[in-house]
């Protein structure tokens, strides 16, 4: 299983290489006002992928602090011998044998 990891590696970093080598004409991106950008067009499309992670990234960083500080506040909920309190929900018609729904996470 090493040996393949290791292989499908090298395979996306040759199929990249050859990419790179074979885009390597200039191209132009036109920003607003008449401002424009000049670069091969590898370094373009290696631009956009770097900028689409950063924002991808930032967008997730609250998420992350607020799963953060809940794993915190019962890590030390944990500590103090005290586990959080919950309590099932009841439904609106009195039927108390449905299970409840685990909360929705995502967007």
């Amino acid at each position: 299983m090493k040996y393949f990891l290791w292989l499908l590696k090298a395979a996306i970093f040759f199929t990249l290489f050859a990419f790179a080598l074979n885009n390597q004409q200039d191209a132009i991106v036109h920003f607003f006002f008449g401002t424009q950008w000049r670069a091969p067009l590898v370094l373009i499309v290696l631009a956009a992928f770097t900028l689409g992670v950063v924002v991808g990234v930032l967008g997730m960083v609250p998420r992350w602090w607020k799963h953060r500080a809940a794993a915190q506040n019962a890590a030390a909920a944990g500590a103090n011998g005290t586990a959080p309190v919950t309590t099932p929900a009841v439904s609106a018609t009195g039927n108390d044998h449905t299970l409840p729904q685990p909360p929705i996470h995502g967007i």
